[in-house]
């Protein structure tokens, strides 16, 4: 129990700051849609791909911190087992949305699909290096959450923003439905996946490099 408390203190504890400047960008995005600012960088468009203010940039740079803190307090993965099963989990999604995408014709069946078998690739980074998973678990929920609340009053409200924004060829439906299948899906388990399978490889990229700067780190079994 003792063990458990350390862990989930120790967790909000690496969390919480770049928890804030998530929520912060999340704001500020929000804001830059609906006063129309530059659609550089700030794309309004279903999807908002390409814009450069979003929080899915921050996944590599917080991922990245979180390993090298976790590496100054004696953490010493293996690198090669933390890639594998970045591989493993890459592959269960891309053969699993295949198959999906084969055998579920109609367009809402899929996406509900497709983001459970997300949340299995991304699942199976804890096996990987667990300790920096479950942070990065933590942290997409604390990214997401939030995106989640802003979804629910701006697909309610139908914004005109990416947030609303259903992807082409979404079928006409209620905002409550709308909100689930593009909303709540995506952003707890798609974007949650993407934050853990990315977080892993971009940590166990910057450790990999650290060490070759002090060969005498080896580790751990």
């Amino acid at each position: 129990m003792t063990g458990t408390l350390t862990q989930t203190s120790r967790t909000w504890e690496l969390i919480r700051i770049p928890a804030l400047i998530t929520l912060v960008v999340t704001v500020l995005r929000l804001a830059g849609e609906l006063l129309h600012w530059s659609h550089f960088w700030f794309n309004a468009q279903p999807g908002g791909g390409g814009a450069l203010i979003g929080i899915v940039w921050l996944v590599p740079i917080f991922a990245i911190y979180f390993a090298l803190k976790l590496k100054s307090m004696g953490e010493t993965p293996k690198i090669g087992r933390t890639i594998g099963f970045v591989v493993i989990g890459l592959a269960v999604i891309m053969g699993g949305m295949f198959l999906a995408n084969a055998i579920f014709h109609g367009r809402l069946r899929f996406i509900v699909v497709a983001n459970l078998i997300a949340a299995v690739g991304g699942l199976i980074q804890l096996y990987g290096w667990p300790s920096l998973s479950r942070i990065l678990l933590a942290y997409g929920f604390a990214a997401r959450i939030p995106v989640v609340i802003v979804m629910f009053f701006a697909i309610k409200g139908n914004w005109g923003t990416h947030y609303d924004g259903p992807p082409p060829g979404f079928p006409e439906m209620g905002w409550f439905p709308k909100f689930l299948i593009i909303g709540v899906l995506p952003q707890l388990l798609l974007w949650v996946a993407f934050t853990m399978i990315i977080g892993a490889l971009a940590g166990a990229i910057a450790v990999a490099i650290t060490r070759k700067r002090n060969p005498a780190l080896q580790p751990t079994s």
